[in-house]
């Protein structure tokens, strides 16, 4: 955009897997539009202020923002509490998650300010999510994974709620793909990494990898020790740059 405009942010109602009515953070930019859209997947630690800044961030850049709150289904309305009971119970089934997915675009695409057009981006096992929810939803336009963990895992680590190995599902993945990744992560680390990107390479998936020295895992973070100031700012710039080229 060329300009920047005012944002309406509220949280609203959707409804998620089987109908359950959950709550998700919404933001759009000031004024009738059409605008593109985008599903932010929170990370392990819950519906925090980072995915409502995230969220923010893009209204900003003229984007809407959904992030739906992935354990609105647990006892209690703290959001923390909410986390906290979900991560001690293995957390939330891919099943689940995707059912949520499909409710939250349902919304964004019935939003008259919206074109139609709607993306995906998670955060660590948001990530993960994003790029399961990619595989399993065909109508998304784009993806963004920001160092989602556990996409290539061993048969061992598969459960009932993760019954299959998030890599399988790269060969069902039709919209274009960004990659945010610190070279200093653990999960995923630079060779998973080079292994998912060996996997899309393969499969002629059309897709861009950005790698950054010096970063690890959560660096967009600003209230986190792992903030990195100059990798973050320029990764934003991607994002937006690739939201805007693949869904305006």
């Amino acid at each position: 955009m060329a300009f920047y405009r005012g944002m309406i942010t509220e949280v609203v109602e959707f409804k998620g897997h089987n109908g359950d009515k959950g709550e998700a953070y919404y933001a759009r930019p000031q004024g009738d539009g059409p605008f593109p859209a985008a599903i932010l997947i929170h990370h392990m630690p819950g519906w925090d202020d980072w995915i409502m800044e995230a969220t923010r961030k893009l209204a900003h850049h003229g984007i809407i923002g959904i992030a739906p709150n992935l354990y609105f289904r647990e006892p209690g309305k703290n959001p923390d509490d909410q986390a906290a009971t979900s991560r001690a119970a293995g957390g939330v089934s891919d099943d689940q998650m995707v059912g949520d997915m499909e409710g939250a675009l349902a919304f964004l695409r019935a939003q008259k300010q919206c074109n139609g057009k709607v993306g995906i981006m998670g955060f660590c096992s948001g990530g993960r999510h994003a790029f399961i929810a990619a595989g399993r939803i065909p109508s998304l336009n784009a993806i963004v994974d920001c160092w989602g963990g556990s996409v290539i895992v061993d048969a061992k680590e598969l459960t009932p709620k993760r019954p299959v190995n998030p890599i399988d599902y790269a060969k069902d993945i039709n919209c274009p793909i960004l990659g945010i990744f610190g070279n200093d992560d653990k999960n995923p680390d630079p060779e998973q990494v080079n292994k998912t990107e060996e996997v899309l390479k393969k499969l002629g998936k059309s897709y861009e990898f950005h790698r950054y020295d010096g970063a690890g895992h959560g660096f967009f973070a600003s209230e986190r020790p792992n903030y990195r100031l100059e990798q973050a700012i320029d990764g934003w710039k991607k994002v937006y740059g690739f939201f805007h080229k693949h869904l305006d």
